[in-house]
């Protein structure tokens, strides 16, 4: 994605301008469920908030400009506000991805409708929309992965039997920071391993959404 920045200049605004509109969305989605869901520490921090600027982590977004995946910060949320916080904090932590697949899906229809009314005039559009479509489907499923501190590990907490959920949360805790940063690492011939995995993934979400689009 770097290299747009010398080869196309415009086109790495518009990523840039992409990831910052994905990761917002992300982040104030996770502020505003766990706000409805009885817990206001978001809130209180400025989170519920469409600013780029309160949401962004400065890792997460340079993992997004360099591997194509990435994170914002945090939303902090304190469990003991929640009437059930296993599973309050699965739902909240899977606002953030459900945010972008429905912004995902928003923007593909916008495209499809643009086509159907102006038919190839709508190049344009298609050209500055398909990476906002593109990297909130990514920042949507690499997000899903089941580990700490992606929103993934805490759903699947939720999700498993509270025995081994505990033990599972234990060992994402210890572990999980380290998981994600050899999945992400370009180890395997250039590539990643998530990249690997799951980009196959986001490509065939991405077609289902753009038929005929060009892929990313």
């Amino acid at each position: 994605m770097l290299t747009y920045l010398f080869s196309s200049p415009l086109y790495f605004l518009i990523y840039v301008v992409a990831i910052l509109t994905a990761i917002t969305i992300h982040e104030f989605a996770h502020a505003w469920a766990a706000n409805r869901l009885g817990d206001p520490t978001a809130r209180l921090a400025g989170r519920i908030s469409l600013n780029p600027l309160v949401h962004l982590d400065p890792l997460g977004t340079l993992a997004l400009l360099i591997f194509r995946f990435g994170w914002g910060k945090p939303v902090p949320f304190d469990p003991y506000n929640l009437k059930n916080p296993r599973r309050d904090s699965a739902l909240i932590s899977f606002a953030g991805p459900a945010a972008n697949f429905i912004l995902a899906i928003f923007l593909a229809i916008v495209i499809r409708l643009g086509h159907v009314f102006f038919g190839p005039n709508v190049y344009m559009l298609e050209v500055i929309l398909t990476p906002f479509v593109f990297l909130a489907l990514t920042l949507a499923v690499f997000n899903l992965l089941p580990f700490h501190p992606l929103d993934g590990g805490k759903i699947i907490v939720g999700l498993l039997p509270e025995k081994l959920a505990y033990q599972w949360d234990e060992i994402l805790q210890r572990f999980g920071f380290y998981l994600v940063l050899f999945l992400i690492l370009p180890l395997f011939g250039g590539y990643s391993l998530v990249s690997l995995t799951i980009f196959p993934i986001i490509r065939g979400l991405l077609n289902l959404l753009l038929p005929g689009t060009p892929l990313i």
